[in-house]
Protein backbone atom coordinates (compact mmCIF):
# COMPACT_ATOMS: atom_id res chain seq x y z
CA UNK A 1 0.00 0.00 0.00
CA UNK A 2 1.39 3.64 -0.79
CA UNK A 3 1.95 6.49 1.87
CA UNK A 4 0.19 9.23 1.65
CA UNK A 5 3.42 11.06 0.34
CA UNK A 6 3.05 8.83 -2.76
CA UNK A 7 -0.45 9.55 -3.15
CA UNK A 8 -0.13 12.84 -3.12
CA UNK A 9 2.70 12.82 -5.34
CA UNK A 10 1.29 10.73 -7.98
CA UNK A 11 -1.78 12.58 -8.07
CA UNK A 12 -0.14 15.55 -8.11
CA UNK A 13 1.49 14.36 -11.66
CA UNK A 14 -1.64 14.16 -13.44
CA UNK A 15 -3.44 17.14 -11.86
CA UNK A 16 -3.33 20.17 -14.85
CA UNK A 17 -1.02 22.67 -14.50
CA UNK A 18 -2.82 26.63 -14.69
CA UNK A 19 -0.65 27.71 -17.42
CA UNK A 20 -2.33 25.66 -19.88
CA UNK A 21 -5.81 26.99 -18.36
CA UNK A 22 -5.00 30.27 -18.59
CA UNK A 23 -4.20 29.92 -22.38
CA UNK A 24 -7.36 28.58 -23.47
CA UNK A 25 -9.32 30.74 -21.33
CA UNK A 26 -7.42 33.57 -22.68
CA UNK A 27 -7.49 32.44 -26.23
CA UNK A 28 -11.44 31.96 -25.82
CA UNK A 29 -11.90 35.45 -24.97
CA UNK A 30 -9.54 36.65 -27.49
CA UNK A 31 -11.40 35.31 -30.19
CA UNK A 32 -14.88 36.33 -28.90
CA UNK A 33 -13.34 39.93 -28.77
CA UNK A 34 -11.92 39.92 -32.36
CA UNK A 35 -15.68 37.65 -33.47
CA UNK A 36 -17.52 40.55 -32.04
CA UNK A 37 -15.39 43.37 -33.55
CA UNK A 38 -15.57 41.80 -37.36
CA UNK A 39 -19.52 41.17 -36.66
CA UNK A 40 -19.54 45.05 -35.62
CA UNK A 41 -16.99 45.90 -38.53
CA UNK A 42 -19.07 44.18 -41.05
CA UNK A 43 -22.58 45.39 -39.86
CA UNK A 44 -20.68 48.81 -39.93
CA UNK A 45 -20.33 48.67 -43.64
CA UNK A 46 -23.19 47.61 -44.75
CA UNK A 47 -25.46 50.28 -42.83
CA UNK A 48 -22.85 53.16 -43.95
CA UNK A 49 -22.98 51.84 -47.65
CA UNK A 50 -27.07 51.32 -47.41
CA UNK A 51 -27.24 55.17 -45.50
CA UNK A 52 -24.82 56.24 -48.49
CA UNK A 53 -26.67 54.95 -51.84
CA UNK A 54 -30.32 55.94 -50.07
CA UNK A 55 -29.42 59.67 -49.11
CA UNK A 56 -28.57 59.83 -52.78
CA UNK A 57 -32.06 58.91 -53.70
CA UNK A 58 -33.92 60.21 -50.65
CA UNK A 59 -32.35 63.43 -50.36
CA UNK A 60 -32.89 65.45 -46.85
CA UNK A 61 -34.25 68.68 -46.76
CA UNK A 62 -30.96 70.39 -46.67
CA UNK A 63 -29.68 68.10 -49.81
CA UNK A 64 -32.86 69.31 -51.74
CA UNK A 65 -32.37 73.01 -51.20
CA UNK A 66 -28.91 72.91 -52.03
CA UNK A 67 -29.93 71.20 -54.96
CA UNK A 68 -32.08 74.06 -56.41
Amino acid sequence: MKSTVERTMVQSDHLATIEPMIAVVWHFWLGLILLIAGVGATVNVIVGYVAKVSSLKYPNRRQRNAQK
